[in-house]
């Protein structure tokens, strides 16, 4: 067996004196220095979220010295710019989106989110989380869209459904590692847990999702004690107040960083909790996060935060980007452009109690179907504001920013309710968004309605928030029984209705919401949707731009 060996070996030798295999051999044999990695460099992590397919240049809100001011922001093709600008200079860099890529414009909706794959692609994204909308178009298309994106996915706490409520495995991984001269940065991936409730029941017909407390604990531990990870990020989608809360639950022991989005919030200085730092890099594609971290001898020994305006007038639109988007948008193009209406006002969706574009809404849907008493309208956050005017002296509202504002045209239904069953709804509704407990805040706005008048404390107690409530003037009657007005949402249950439960006689009508507020643009363009001042809090501004309290933060 020895004498066969060697006589390969001696057989190998003359092959290679003829064919350059000599040449490999002597090489290898040779001593060569171990190539050693530096003991000391800069890491740096960028985050977009919430982008919402909002692939143009826009106008973006800015709060400075107590008055909105705009500027353009955002758009792929000057995102493109500024990643390739800022990477250039940096070290080591990681690029992570954190949720709702898909969901946010016509181009997404007419092409179910298959447009946004290519332009994606070409951003050369590290690693994706799925955001509370990207179930948007059902569980087979999530997994379709986020699969065919070239960069890993991460989330822990979403499972297929095998039916009767029996969990099956993960959907994604639970976790990524970058690893870079031998030290190991780790982000672990939670979305909302609370999807099946914020969104149409269908959307996510099929999959289970758990709170990221369930089994937090157990993969920091195995990212911390088994892969001996540096550094443990959260990538998350759950909100600013929810991202709070975890960074002070025991479970996030051993947690550096909470990369978060959902709540569109602009977090220039990262908020402390207990066990980890949180941040959130605004939306619509307006700001990146750039987390640097300083590496020395394997460990992490400093962290620098900041938040980084993507102004595109500094960072010209890439000539590459520009002819992608436009080789997918071409055939849709004179639709999304076509202007349908006119507004004298700047139209956004930033202040958490009243905006211009709810009030748009609420009065074309009651425009539309006039005999109700009170009309409603989810307290949505996506859509970015449009503020320019044309040579009209007016702000052009599109067809695409109908779907900005509106991308699900829902049917619009009606139903009956007691007064009682108003009061709990408002005292259930502003607890989603006021609790004192961050945990139960539910992401979301208060909710919008027209023909009632409420006056109520934002941080006041659970169930008593509500001072008063007249509708048309007339104070709220328990006993009355009271025609509403919203969309109908899919999966919703015969008597719910914008998430109010027990609605009696509920019925769709003939009528979207495009087609009401189309139809409300066509007779009364130019409009002026100033807010009404339907909902008052007695104890914050109408001003208010974010539902965080008690923490170092402020929204600008």
């Amino acid at each position: 067996m020895k004498s066969s060996r060697r006589k390969f070996i001696a057989q190998l030798g003359a092959l290679g004196a003829t064919t350059g295999l000599a040449s490999i051999a002597t090489a290898s044999s040779k001593s060569t220095t171990p190539k050693v990695a530096p003991t000391s460099f800069t890491l740096n992590i960028l985050q977009t979220t919430d982008v919402h397919c909002q692939i143009h240049a826009h106008d973006e809100l800015f709060w400075e010295n107590g008055k909105a001011v705009y500027r353009k922001t955002g758009g792929y093709a000057h995102l493109k710019t500024f990643l390739d600008t800022h990477r250039k200079k940096m070290e080591h860099s990681y690029l992570i989106d954190t949720g709702d890529m898909f969901q946010g414009s016509e181009l997404s909706v007419k092409t179910t989110g298959e447009a946004m794959i290519p332009i994606l692609n070409a951003l050369d994204y590290d690693l994706y989380l799925p955001g509370n909308w990207e179930v948007i178009y059902y569980k087979k298309s999530m997994q379709h869209l986020l699969g065919s994106l070239t960069a890993p996915k991460v989330c822990a706490n979403m499972y297929h459904d095998l039916g009767e409520g029996k969990k099956g495995e993960l959907i994604f991984p639970p976790y990524s590692i970058w690893t870079v001269n031998g030290v190991k940065i780790a982000f672990l991936g939670y979305t909302d847990h609370l999807v099946p409730l914020r969104q149409s029941p269908n959307y996510s017909k099929g999959i289970i999702y758990t709170k990221p407390e369930d089994n937090l604990a157990h993969y920091v531990d195995v990212l911390r004690n088994q892969e001996k990870c540096a550094f443990v990020a959260i990538v998350a989608h759950l909100g600013l107040s929810q991202q709070i809360h975890l960074a002070n639950h025991p479970a996030c022991e051993g947690v550096d960083y909470i990369l978060g989005g959902d709540t569109h919030e602009r977090v220039r200085k990262p908020i402390q909790a207990k066990y980890a730092k949180v941040v959130e890099p605004g939306a619509f594609g307006s700001f990146v996060g750039n987390l640097e971290l300083q590496i020395e001898n394997g460990k992490v020994v400093s962290d620098r935060y900041e938040l980084l305006e993507v102004d595109s007038s500094k960072y010209p639109a890439s000539k590459e980007m520009d002819k992608l988007i436009a080789s997918h948008e071409g055939p849709y193009l004179k639709d999304i452009q076509e202007v349908v209406g006119y507004s004298t006002l700047p139209l956004y969706r930033y202040f958490v109690i009243e905006n211009t574009i709810d009030t748009l809404i609420l009065d074309a849907i009651n425009w539309q179907v006039t005999d109700v008493d009170i009309v409603l309208s989810n307290g949505f956050r996506f859509c970015p504001p449009r503020a320019t005017a044309d040579q009209t002296g007016n702000i052009p509202i599109t067809n695409g920013f109908i779907f900005d504002m509106l991308p699900v045209d829902s049917t619009i239904r009606t139903g009956k309710v007691t007064g009682k069953q108003i009061k709990d709804w408002l005292e259930k509704e502003l607890n989603n968004v006021f609790a004192a407990d961050a945990s139960k805040r539910f992401g979301g706005w208060v909710i919008k309605f027209k023909g009632m008048e409420v006056k109520f404390n934002a941080f006041g107690e659970e169930g008593k928030r509500v001072q008063s409530a007249v509708v048309h003037g007339i104070p709220l009657d328990f006993e009355r029984v009271y025609k509403i007005c919203a969309c109908e949402r899919d999966g919703d249950p015969d008597d719910m209705l914008c998430r109010f439960r027990g609605v009696q006689e509920t019925e769709n009508t003939p009528y979207s919401l495009h087609q009401a507020v189309k139809g409300y643009l066509k007779e009364h363009s130019p409009v002026t949707p100033t807010p009404p001042q339907s909902a008052i809090a007695l104890d914050v501004p109408a001003t208010l731009l974010t539902q965080v309290s008690g923490v170092d933060y402020e929204f600008r």
